[in-house]
């Protein structure tokens, strides 16, 4: 086995904070209403996290809860989560309640976004992370 070393395709970016564009414009779904697996509406797409290398979303960050924005608390479902996606809204294959049971996300607090960030999520959803299990 090589040592790896983590460089900049180990990390995920959020797509706002870069000057980076998606491969492909219709994966921009920020905005959308997210609609979990029972039909409720969980709340919205409030960013995307892309990786640089292949300029794809990895991770939603989804917006729910408060009003006007204010306690409103953010929740990150990787993309493999998605059903499907329409003009205005994104379904998720969990309910709200799982979503809501995540491993807790302040992007406040988050400083950098490399993989041992992600790996929690993975595996509480039950994906493979998009690198594989390579080390």
């Amino acid at each position: 086995m090589t040592q790896h070393t983590h460089d900049s395709h180990d990390l995920l970016e959020k797509l706002g904070d870069t000057n980076l564009t998606l491969a492909h414009s219709s994966d921009d779904i920020r905005d959308r209403k997210v609609i979990d697996s029972d039909g409720e509406a969980l709340g919205h797409v409030s960013a995307l996290f892309i990786d640089r290398k292949d300029r794809k979303v990895r991770f939603l960050q989804v917006g729910a809860g408060g009003f006007l924005g204010m306690g409103e608390r953010e929740f990150l479902v990787p993309i493999e989560d998605v059903s499907s996606v329409s003009h205005a809204e994104v379904h998720i294959n969990h309910s709200r309640d799982h979503v809501i049971a995540a491993p807790p996300f302040d992007p406040r607090l988050t400083p950098k976004y490399n993989r041992d960030f992600w790996y929690p999520y993975y595996g509480y959803y039950g994906v493979t992370p998009y690198w594989g299990n390579a080390t």
